[in-house]
């Protein structure tokens, strides 16, 4: 007959728990339950939860989350049996459910499952989990709390599925959390995790004892963090206020030298608050390759050139500025110059290209995305700037000025999207 499986030595049982998980099972020759036949079948039948909770995954509930996982009072090894957590401190809820899915499948033919919000990643949205078939008042949740919810239904309702197969019955359920889509009219979003949970009672088929429980997710989702293609623009606005910016059609602009030129750089069609755009480097060479020489620099990690007559002005961009996302939007005003050539001293007749490299970064603090620029000291820059835990770093050119001869500036843009 099956039997619970525990230490017996009067009877000849050793189990023990291995680190990696596993559990040996010793069973004396002479045993009681062991008998002499020509083909040995040995059959173990598992204590109801599974594998009792991690001290870090009991650690991690707080005492107000803690949802009781056998009534008091309970003994530390009955708890541990349950696969849940003992704190004899706790006189509210000694035994409770770890930070996992805690399932078992009791000999009275029930099913008991406990979810906590952080089995996966991102947390749970909790009201969201629902069994997949299920219907009904006793198919519903029987507890929660901020962290936990509890299912408890017989094996015969519910939408739970059986298998007969030789000597087991096999009892199957589903849980599923409905994602919330947002829809728009370029796209569609979710914030949620993926969530779907299979539960599966093995039973003997000569008795209500449950002989195995498996628990099943989806894989592990993939890492929140993840390359992918980040999309930036750079473009001239009218006014100093950049409330309109120039079309295609609007070019070529002539600007007299020395004229204010309003240029941005925004990162497109990202929708994450907490993305910053941070400019490194920009400069201006006579044609499209960023190499080449001459070169002028814009702005020198971040902050004006210090060595220009005409300092790049920054333009602060706020909440003020009326942009759904300011921290993905960066400002600067540069005065229009002309290239010279080093030994005839004449102007370049040719377009000037202006360049810029830029990091998309993601606050560890709020600081660590900010670029610091000091007031100078003796015609000498003093910028530094903090260390980025930037995801993308590319770089973009995205506005190409020509100048006329009669000392006059013509600027037209072109827009890369990497």
């Amino acid at each position: 007959k099956p039997r619970v499986l525990r230490n017996e030595t009067a009877c000849g049982i050793q189990v023990a728990l291995k680190p990696d998980g596993s559990t040996v099972v010793e069973a004396s020759y002479a045993g009681c339950y062991v008998a002499d036949w020509p083909v040995c079948n040995v059959t173990v039948v598992s204590s109801p939860a599974g594998d009792a909770p991690s001290p870090s995954m009991c650690d991690a509930i707080v005492a107000l989350d803690r949802l009781p996982c056998a009534a008091s009072p309970v003994a530390q090894g009955d708890c541990t049996e349950l696969g849940c957590c003992y704190d004899p401190r706790d006189r509210r809820a000694p035994c409770y459910y770890g930070n996992k899915v805690t399932a078992w499948c009791s000999p009275e033919g029930q099913f008991s499952i406990a979810i906590s919000k952080n089995a996966t990643l991102p947390p749970l949205s909790l009201e969201s989990v629902h069994l997949l078939s299920g219907q009904g008042g006793r198919c519903a949740p029987v507890s929660r709390n901020n962290a936990f919810v509890l299912y408890q239904f017989p094996l015969s309702a519910c939408g739970t599925t059986l298998q007969v197969r030789v000597g087991q019955r096999i009892y199957e359920n589903e849980l599923v959390a409905d994602r919330r889509v947002l829809v728009s009219r370029s796209g569609s979003i979710t914030r949620d995790s993926t969530f779907r949970l299979t539960v599966r009672c093995s039973y003997s088929a000569e008795s209500s004892l449950p002989v195995n429980i498996m628990v099943a997710t989806l894989p592990p989702p993939l890492a929140v963090a993840q390359q992918g293609p980040l999309t930036l623009e750079m473009r001239l606005a009218t006014d100093e206020n950049y409330r309109s910016y120039y079309g295609d059609r609007d070019y070529p602009v002539v600007k007299v030298l020395r004229d204010p030129v309003y240029v941005e750089v925004r990162i497109l069609q990202r929708m994450d608050p907490t993305l910053v755009l941070v400019l490194h480097q920009c400069w201006a060479t006579p044609s499209t390759n960023p190499l080449q020489n001459p070169q002028w620099l814009l702005l020198e990690d971040g902050c004006p050139y210090q060595g220009d007559n005409y300092l790049t002005q920054l333009v602060p961009v706020g909440a003020d500025s009326g942009l759904p996302f300011p921290s993905h939007h960066r400002r600067f005003v540069v005065r229009t110059f002309t290239f010279v050539d080093a030994a005839s001293q004449r102007n370049f007749a040719g377009p000037v290209y202006f360049h810029c490299s830029a990091s998309a970064c993601i606050p560890a603090r709020p600081e660590t995305c900010m670029v610091q620029c000091a007031p100078s000291l003796q015609g000498k820059s003093k910028c530094s700037s903090s260390h980025f835990n930037s995801r993308e770093t590319l770089l973009i050119w995205g506005w190409i000025m020509s100048l006329a001869s009669t000392g006059a500036m013509t600027c037209r843009v072109t827009r890369t999207r990497t």
